[in-house]
């Protein structure tokens, strides 16, 4: 048998054995990424101790990276949740684009908030003001909630700091900004029409009024403006360190500026994801840690809480970097590559096409993107593609990791739980919503690509 078809053959079937692991027997992804993975070494004929030292060289490389930045994402998301932060933004949000246009504001306050909290954090956080909202108009439920998750959805998947962006652009070694940039250029049409477009459309078909069970209590008191401002402050502080970090890297390769410049170098050493994710955590930790009244040892309590949803984002990112490594020191990546380019198949493409078999199959849009991005960084490193399109390519799989979310994500139990709806609606109402989002986001890329070549 021809050497690259039996080297596709087995990185067919290692996603295959992923799936069943993952479906069927129930093993954690983080276990069944390494079976994957060990199994791809083995069947290509690498040596034992080989693939062993692959194996720790992936985990070791990619974890280095990943578990700073989702860390210390983590802990500033959590600051923000205990502060009020996201409340706060709400109110102001809301009250800045008016009551006609609300589900507009709720859009973008989930667009903003899930940038540093965790989509089900900050839809839990947030459910009482749709409540509110629901009772005080008599619309559906839907009406409000629709935007308010499309926003979220969004932006937990398309743009870093949150966790799967930042795993996929580490992966295939896409700049971190590009990756931000793209991740709202593409984000936030997809937001619109998910959101708010959608979200009346649907709310007219299915009305869901506010569970009985839910006890209305309307907090009539105003927070303050500048809690408002520090938050969003704290919020966009370590996204725009990181842009001009991008941006300044980007005049230095057009010979604008000049990398030995004091300025240059200060730029690029605060925008880097460490130490722009730092400098917001501390002055989160005191602005809305300390000021808040919270002592040191509760803001180390909060830290720890943080930290324990993170570990299993940060071990299951490094199995898709140990998939990643075998991938290519066997060999089976290069062979996937080139099966695909004997068909034509765009990488974008390829890309989306794989993130969205592995999410439908499986379920979770973090397993969905790590394994696709694992899949993708040995095609890529044989091509010589810009960092813009790189970061395309990043949004290309988050796209896929949204679609069709069904009764395998977890995520569908909890819209069905909090909005107190049927399976069915669920489908009709979070399922379309995240496939809209998906389907949107590939054709927005599809058109970047087409203007970026």
């Amino acid at each position: 048998m021809d050497q690259t078809l039996y080297l596709f053959i087995i990185t067919s079937l290692s996603i295959l054995l992923l799936l069943v692991l993952v479906m069927k027997v129930k093993v954690h992804a983080f276990i069944s990424l390494l079976l994957a993975s060990t199994f791809v070494g083995l069947a290509s004929g690498m040596p034992f101790m080989a693939l062993i030292a692959n194996l720790q060289k992936g985990m070791g490389d990619i974890l280095g990276f990943i578990t700073i930045v989702v860390g210390l994402g983590a802990i500033l998301g959590k600051l923000l949740e205990v502060s009020g932060g996201a409340q706060t933004l709400a109110f102001y949000i809301m009250k800045g684009f008016g009551e006609k246009r609300t589900t507009w504001a709720l859009m973008l306050t989930g667009f903003i908030v899930s940038i540093p909290v965790f989509l089900d954090v900050g839809f839990i956080i947030l459910i009482p003001l749709i409540y509110a909202l629901t009772k005080r108009s008599g619309l559906s439920l839907l009406h409000y909630a629709i935007p308010l998750l499309a926003g979220m959805a969004v932006t937990h998947a398309f743009i870093p700091p949150t966790p799967g962006p930042v795993a996929v652009a580490e992966i295939i070694d896409a700049n971190l900004g590009w990756m931000i940039i793209f991740g709202i250029v593409v984000g936030l049409p997809c937001s619109i029409i998910a959101g708010p477009l959608f979200g009346k459309y649907i709310s007219q078909k299915i009305h869901v009024p506010v569970p009985s069970h839910i006890e209305f209590k309307e907090d009539t008191q105003e927070p303050r403006k500048s809690d408002f401002l520090m938050i969003a402050f704290v919020i966009t502080l370590p996204l725009v360190l990181i842009l001009v970090a991008t941006t300044s890297s980007m005049l230095v390769g057009l010979d604008y500026l000049d990398s030995r410049h004091f300025l240059v170098a200060l730029a690029q050493f605060v925008g880097h994801p460490f130490m722009a994710l730092t400098i917001a955590t501390l002055i989160a930790s005191y602005f809305l840690g300390f000021k808040k009244g919270y002592k040191a040892k509760q803001l180390l309590e909060f830290s720890d809480k943080a930290l324990a949803p993170a570990g299993l984002i940060i071990v299951i990112t490094g199995a898709g970097g140990m998939f990643k490594q075998i991938l290519v020191e066997s060999g089976a990546g290069e062979a996937l590559a080139q099966v695909f380019i004997n068909y034509n198949v765009a990488p974008v493409v390829m890309a989306y096409i794989i993130a969205v078999i592995i999410r439908v199959i499986q379920g979770s849009a973090t397993v969905a993107m790590v394994t696709a991005g694992g899949m993708m960084a040995p095609v890529l490193m044989g091509m010589d593609y810009s960092e813009p399109m790189k970061a395309l390519i990043g949004i290309a799989i988050a796209s896929g990791s949204c679609i069709l979310s069904h009764v395998n994500d977890s995520g569908f139990w909890l819209v069905k739980k909090y909005l107190d709806i049927s399976e069915k609606q669920t489908l009709q109402t979070w399922t379309v919503m995240e496939t809209i989002i998906s389907v949107s986001g590939f054709l927005i890329v599809l058109l970047l690509t087409l203007i970026i070549n």
